[in-house]
């Protein structure tokens, strides 16, 4: 039996149900279309559309089947071409009132509700996620001390940066991830029960009562609106999305520093994968899949916006293509945290190569430009001073310490400077031991903040 029989004389064909149905998928929001069930049967009961008993029996038949999916004893039938049909079709199994749930609802606004239930659930589950790999790195941070490695643009030796400073420099990526979720949760937290097909109801239905029970923080404005709006989707798959592709630039650096020519980091054994044909290898799966499943994020991303962008009002059947991406990338990138989360853990850091590697003179030369700002040149010569012994240093037979100390513009004080250090001057931000103490101090301040923020939806 489908939900819309009475209109035809004959049943779907085989290919129709192929293709239309969803429940192979939309199985996992079960539990939200339930919750969903109890606060629309609680509000036809309070205006009257519902007896106490007729209500009382619903309620309890919603129990019973919850219970049985749950344990996997529910039997599915042909028919049941999605979650709301099969709860719908169990409960009137169990009681005739069943017949009954559905006044003054569509699958459209259901669905609806259902989908903003289910993500801002799983919204949750991944600031929890994140908010444990921004703990990690603050840790790892900590424990780096004044570990020195080289900082690169270009993917060439830049400047000398505090350990610490790197690892944090993600940490603050992640919080930004933090904040567009939160931010996503806000803008779902809207409740479209009671919006029906696409223009309400002619029953007195109250979408207040609802909204309040299943704990939306607003209601609907606009019913055309509330049944085809898919923004939060795609919304939360953007977020999803640049979270992965800064587990990506995460995993990118992880699989370069681990590298043997690098070998600034050793992959624990619990968290790297061996070959099956070289017996030394110990290759960075995690890191590896990291940076590869961003792909897949955006992939799901660019679906949905390519299927929203040419649907007129209201709903469409198009919009049972929200669901895959969503459900794919929730469950992709919770795989990824925490993965991330124990390679990162677990890593051991060879400091002592990071610090050979930020030895090299030439990543001071900044520092000799800066000098002569100091004491009054304009920094565009001091450049010009600066490059050209080092210039001179590549091309010819002298260290670039004998020729600074020799230079009349630096001479013997400057030369000090391309001894082995952390970029002086302690710019706020910067990556000076002082600076980074006081960055750890409001990284663990604003990780703080996010357990106060995230206490109310766990």
């Amino acid at each position: 039996m489908t939900l819309w029989q009475g209109r035809f004389d004959a049943g779907p064909s085989d290919d129709l149900r192929a293709l239309n149905d969803s429940l192979a998928f939309d199985i996992r929001m079960f539990r939200e279309d339930i919750a969903g069930s109890r606060a629309h049967a609680r509000m036809l009961a309070k205006v009257g559309l519902l007896t106490g008993d007729e209500t009382d029996e619903i309620l309890a038949a919603l129990d019973a089947v919850e219970i049985e999916i749950a344990s996997g004893t529910f039997e599915f039938e042909t028919d049941d071409e999605d979650i709301h049909t099969a709860v719908e079709r169990g409960i009137t199994a169990i009681t005739p009132a069943g017949a009954k749930l559905h006044t003054g609802r569509s699958r459209n606004d259901q669905v609806a509700t259902d989908l903003r239930l289910w993500t801002k659930h799983a919204i949750d589950t991944t600031l929890t996620l994140v908010h444990q790999l921004e703990k990690t790195l603050l840790a790892r941070a900590a424990e780096a001390g004044e570990a020195i490695l080289p900082g690169y643009t270009h993917l060439q030796q830049a400047q000398p940066v505090a350990l610490a400073h790197h690892l944090l420099a993600h940490g603050w990526a992640l919080a930004r991830d933090f904040d567009r979720l939160l931010d996503a949760r806000k803008r779902l937290d809207v409740s479209p029960l009671g919006a029906g097909a696409l223009a309400g109801s002619t029953l007195p239905i109250d979408p207040e009562l609802t909204a309040a029970e299943l704990g939306f923080g607003a209601v609907f404005e606009n019913s055309l609106d509330a049944v085809s709006d898919r923004d939060f989707v795609a919304e939360t798959l953007f977020a999803l999305s640049l979270l992965g592709v800064h587990l990506s630039r995460i995993g990118e650096e992880m699989i370069i520093w681990s590298a043997t020519e690098f070998g600034f980091v050793q992959m624990s054994e619990s968290h790297s994968t061996g070959s099956s044909m070289m017996p030394q290898k110990a290759n960075p799966d995690i890191a590896e899949l990291a940076r590869g499943k961003a792909g897949r994020l955006i992939g799901n991303l660019t679906g949905l916006l390519v299927t929203l962008k040419g649907l007129p009002l209201a709903y469409n059947k198009d919009l049972q293509e929200d669901k895959e991406p969503l459900f794919d990338s929730f469950d992709t990138i919770h795989l990824i945290l925490s993965a991330v989360d124990g390679m990162i853990a677990t890593l051991s850091f060879d400091t002592g190569r990071m610090a050979d590697a930020a030895g090299s003179p030439y990543l001071f030369a900044t520092d000799l430009a800066e000098w002569l700002v100091a004491r009054g040149t304009p920094f565009r010569e001091a450049h010009g001073i600066v490059g050209s012994l080092v210039s001179e240093s590549l091309n010819g037979e002298r260290t670039l310490a004998d020729l600074v100390a020799e230079s009349p513009h630096l001479g013997p004080e400057a030369a000090g400077l391309l001894e082995p250090h952390v970029t002086r001057p302690g710019s706020p931000g910067g990556g000076t031991p002082a600076a980074v103490d006081r960055q750890m101090s409001r990284f663990e301040e604003l990780i703080a903040a996010q357990d106060r923020l995230r206490t109310p939806h766990s």
